[in-house]
């Protein structure tokens, strides 16, 4: 006896084949996931093919500048969400005329192949997150700069993204509940408990993004549906042993072909797909051992230094927090990077660009991720002696003025964001 799915089921899962195939195919994190690392050489986004519809519908209809910028590593950009905006009318369009052509009652083979898809897709994007948290490359700890950052200054993003950083055990977990539910998803006899543990994490994910306005929301809330569609067939079943207590017949994934030597090649093909997606991981150690690992390379003079004197033509600036020229802390982290705090704790990043001698300069730059204004000269030559290790002393010129500034190192233990560390016992908490 063949299969007969319900009407409103069978316009679901035409719906839903429709939309999240073309969604697959044609929204890039999806597919570069699965490139594991040869993904690096598709650029930073790829070259969408959708660019110049989403463009034109985007000034059309909805009256925004609706082009991809590929200098954005941000999923909520207006053209991905006039992307899905197009996903949704283009599959509703053809399943009104799938529907009113097809009188077949249902698609089980189909239904396996479009599983299939879903299940590889969302188990790239699961392993593909929770190596980036397993790996801490996702939410670093705080930079040196950031430790002197005022809290209410931080946005929402960095708020969420700090507090995960600062304790890389509790990332990782994260990253772990994430890998587990992408291997789970490729192998079909798991793959009902990977799309549940995938639901669970998602709704975090979507939840913390919302509330913490992180730029990653329409991809954290198809993952959450493609989570819910996986799970669509078997729900039943599965509130019959959850919430009814009572006995369900296997959960039996749907056969890919009639042949069963065929189902084991298929089998072992994802098993490949999978292990070629976790040979990223690699990847993301190699990045975390060049970027965050503590061989990582460091600036020559790596700490926070405190301004002790500060002599602008030869003369010793007071500090006042009404100064505008004089300095409060200098901050030097990544190579190539440096920081300053003027007196009213304003922080302002520069590009350092050292020499063998000792000499470097500070050059403006043009936002606070680090990249160098067009044409900018730089603002300050100076060069460095150190006394002793905790010691530093600048001498050169700032803004065409001679200057001289004494500084001494910052013990980066004596923050307590660093220093607290992990007590079983605690008969008050610790708040500051």
């Amino acid at each position: 006896m063949r299969p007969h799915w319900h009407p409103l089921t069978r316009i679901a899962f035409r719906f839903s084949f429709l939309y999240f195939t073309l969604l697959c195919l044609l929204y890039t994190p999806i597919p570069l996931a699965l490139l594991g690392v040869l993904g690096r050489y598709a650029g930073p986004w790829g070259t969408p093919l959708t660019n110049p519809v989403t463009t034109w519908v985007g000034r059309t209809f909805f009256g925004v500048d609706a082009v991809l910028h590929t200098d954005s590593g941000a999923g909520d950009q207006a053209a991905m969400w006039v992307l899905a905006c197009c996903l949704l009318v283009v599959s509703a369009a053809v399943v009104a005329v799938w529907t009113a052509v097809d009188r077949r009652g249902a698609y089980p083979r189909l239904l396996a192949w479009f599983t299939l898809l879903l299940r590889v897709c969302l188990g790239g994007q699961m392993l593909s997150f929770g190596f980036a948290k397993l790996i801490p490359t996702q939410m670093p700890g705080p930079t040196l700069a950031q430790l002197l950052e005022p809290y209410g200054h931080l946005s929402p993003a960095s708020v969420l993204w700090l507090q995960v950083g600062s304790s890389f055990p509790y990332e990782m977990a994260l990253g772990a509940v994430e890998v587990v539910a992408g291997l789970l998803l490729f192998v079909p006899r798991t793959a009902v408990l990977g799309s549940a543990v995938s639901l669970a994490s998602m709704a975090q994910v979507l939840l913390t993004n919302m509330a913490f306005d992180i730029p990653e929301k329409l991809l954290a809330l198809h993952l959450l549906a493609m989570s819910m569609v996986l799970l669509a067939p078997y729900a039943r079943r599965l509130f019959d042993v959850f919430a009814r207590q009572r006995a369900c017949e296997p959960l039996r994934p749907p056969a890919l072909f009639a042949d069963r030597r065929r189902n084991r090649i298929a089998l072992v093909a994802q098993l490949l797909l999978c292990l070629w997606v976790v040979v990223n991981g690699y990847d993301r150690w190699d990045v975390w051992q060049r970027q965050y690992g503590p061989d990582s390379p460091k600036s020559e003079l790596y700490g926070i230094w405190d301004v002790q004197d500060f002599a602008l033509d030869g003369a010793s600036v007071p500090p006042l927090i009404t100064d505008e020229t004089r300095w409060q802390r200098l901050v030097f982290d990544d190579p190539g990077a440096a920081t300053y705090q003027r007196m009213n704790g304003e922080l302002v990043p520069a590009h350092a660009e050292f020499r063998a001698n000792g000499e470097f300069e500070l050059t403006t730059t043009a936002d606070p991720s680090g990249r160098t204004a067009d044409a900018a000269p730089p603002f300050a030559r100076l060069s460095a002696e150190q006394p002793n290790p905790d010691q530093l002393v600048l001498h050169g010129s700032l803004r065409g003025h001679p200057i001289t500034i004494t500084l001494e190192r910052v013990d980066l233990d004596s923050f307590t964001l660093r220093n607290r560390g992990f007590h079983w016992v605690q008969d008050y908490p610790y708040f500051r």
